[in-house]
């Protein structure tokens, strides 16, 4: 796989590298971090997301970049551009993602990474809309969804077709952002 690392005003967007996945595996453990995830990962589990997250790329030519603070922590989480693995009204789609460790929470890194995956997006895939979708009570992403300039309409909220019935988390909003006019 080769991902040309990216730059924002604070951090580095690039491929991921065998020393990511044990901070991974710690950020996929933490609480906090996976509160509106179906579960906490273990290694293995989060070795195999890592794994693919990789493959990904591979396939598409894009994915979740590996992220780093410029002169700091060689790496906070991941931000990115992906297809989703299930099927949907909104499917097939392209959606922004992202996961960031607890501790690099709040500066303002994930909506930083996030314009420059959407930017990504429109004008280098040539994509005419990008999505994003998360559980009702996940407030910090859908700031983040909002400073991006996404909108809601909650006549698309949509029940998350790999999350079982009954589950607390099978509800979702989804945000669609489409290319600006030129």
């Amino acid at each position: 796989m080769t991902v040309l690392a990216r730059h924002t005003s604070r951090l580095i967007l690039r491929e991921w590298r065998d020393s990511d996945r044990g901070p991974f595996a710690v950020l996929n453990s933490d609480p906090d971090v996976m509160r509106f995830m179906p579960k906490r990962l273990n290694q293995e589990e989060s070795d195999a997301l890592a794994q693919r997250i990789q493959d990904h790329f591979e396939r598409h030519g894009f994915g979740w970049w590996a992220v780093e603070v410029l002169g700091g922590e060689p790496f906070i989480g991941f931000v990115g551009l992906s297809v989703p693995r299930f099927e949907a009204s909104f499917t097939p789609c392209i959606e922004v993602g992202w996961r960031l460790a607890r501790h690099a929470w709040g500066h303002g890194y994930a909506t930083e990474a996030a314009q420059h995956a959407v930017q990504f997006g429109f004008e280098e895939l040539g994509l005419s809309e990008i999505v994003s979708f998360t559980v009702p009570h996940n407030i910090r992403s859908r700031r983040v969804m909002e400073r991006l300039g996404m909108k809601r309409d909650p006549v698309e909220d949509f029940e998350h077709p790999l999350l079982p019935e009954g589950d607390p988390l099978r509800r979702h909003v989804l945000y669609r952002l489409a290319q600006p006019a030129k």
